[in-house]
């Protein structure tokens, strides 16, 4: 499952961490229109990468609450992200330089397609992990954090490699593929484990049982009563995340010309690198030490929303902002930082484990998963849409 989990953040994060070779290399062009797209590449992939996904998550959520054959769902969902990613690797191996603009939209046409694919994948590798102990569920989410970790590692090894960016950025997509295969091999093989077996069996025969008795209407809206405050705690978690990483975060400079960071590597490491280890370190965590159960879990989680104004008063692009700085010491940010990421980890993991838990029928486990796996993605969507009017604000509201 933690492969998985890997696999399912793998396409987003590799087209953002790539930034270069699109921006650099591909739309380097000094035409009006190949200005606008390098200008606006990041955030138009944003909304590619996120809507699809959302969409066809809540799409596979019904779906599933109406049955059908889930393992067949994932083979195909990456069998399609792989196919697409063979197309970006021969993108990058002909010469796009007098079509620009061609390249621009069959790359965003890919990551919409992409991300169609893996909102089902994601959604339904959740409703699996949902039938098994609560670990597996946690292996998933620890696995997406993984994700982060793994691109940010890998691209680096990839320019070492070769500085030249076009070769670089094929050897990291060829990377990308080689993991997406993984998963898939690995997807045949659950169903030659007894344990798995034994889960999954029963699971399908109470969902059999459950479409021919019950409105699946209603099903869906009794998960959704019964895990209220746990899907309220997903979405939550990630939306007060995403609104202030990366947007606000990797624009925080240092406060001392002192610090021991130099401004070069002070927003890879005090945003990007710390961010992914706490986060990390906080799924780890949640495993052993559950301090909360899924009653009151949601609690802390809401106290979360500080950290919006905590990173609103840092020093984020103090040569554009109106707002003034009110927190002017690195060491409060990167402790704040490390906090936000932490808790990040352990209570997207503790919301994700405690979801299909709170749930009393067996056969309503794997759609509970299904369910918070949509919270998940609404979450991240939100928070990445939010960030916009946040950033305007700082940039633009006076004191």
């Amino acid at each position: 499952m933690l492969l998985h989990g890997i696999a399912t953040l793998m396409p987003w994060n590799t087209f953002i961490t790539a930034n270069s070779y699109f921006v650099d290399y591909k739309l380097a062009g000094n035409e009006t229109d190949v200005v606008m797209y390098r200008n606006y590449f990041l955030s138009i992939v944003g909304f590619a990468t996120e809507i699809p996904h959302l969409v066809l998550s809540g799409l596979n959520v019904f779906l599933q609450c109406k049955g059908g054959n889930t393992g067949m769902r994932i083979v195909w969902s990456i069998i399609i992200v792989v196919i697409m990613f063979i197309i970006t690797v021969f993108l990058a191996i002909i010469d796009s330089s007098g079509w620009p603009a061609a390249f621009f939209w069959v790359t965003i046409i890919s990551v919409v397609l992409i991300n169609m694919a893996n909102g089902v994948y994601h959604n339904s590798v959740y409703g699996i992990a949902a039938n098994l102990p609560m670990k597996y569920t946690n292996a998933l989410v620890l696995g997406s954090t993984v994700a982060l970790v793994i691109c940010h590692v890998l691209l680096p090894v990839c320019v070492s490699v070769t500085p030249d960016l076009r070769t670089s950025a094929i050897y990291y997509f060829l990377a990308a593929i080689f993991i997406l295969l993984v998963a898939f091999a690995t997807f045949f093989l659950l169903p030659l484990m007894p344990f798995y077996r034994a889960h999954t069996t029963q699971a399908q025969s109470d969902n059999q049982s459950d479409l021919e008795t019950e409105d699946q209407t209603l099903s869906f809206l009794y998960i959704f009563k019964k895990c209220r405050r746990q899907l309220f705690g997903v979405f939550f978690v990630f939306f007060v995340t995403l609104t202030c990483f990366p947007a606000i975060q990797a624009g925080v400079m240092r406060s001392s010309s002192s610090f021991f960071i130099t401004d070069k590597y002070y927003a890879p490491i005090t945003c990007f690198l710390f961010f992914n280890v706490f986060s990390t370190l906080g799924n780890v965590i949640s495993e052993y030490v559950k301090v909360l159960g899924p009653r009151w879990v949601w609690l802390p989680i809401v106290l979360r929303v500080l950290f919006i104004p905590f990173f609103c008063f840092c020093n984020f692009k103090p040569d554009m902002r109106q707002l003034p700085v009110f927190i002017n010491n690195d060491y409060v940010y990167i402790t704040g930082g490390i906090l936000m990421a932490v808790t990040n980890g352990y209570f997207s993991s503790l919301s994700m484990m405690y979801v299909p838990r709170c749930v009393d029928e067996p056969k309503y486990k794997g759609k509970a998963g299904n369910v918070g796996a949509f919270f998940l993605m609404l979450g991240i969507t939100a928070g990445i849409l939010f960030s916009l009017p946040v950033t305007i604000f700082i940039e633009n509201a006076t004191w």
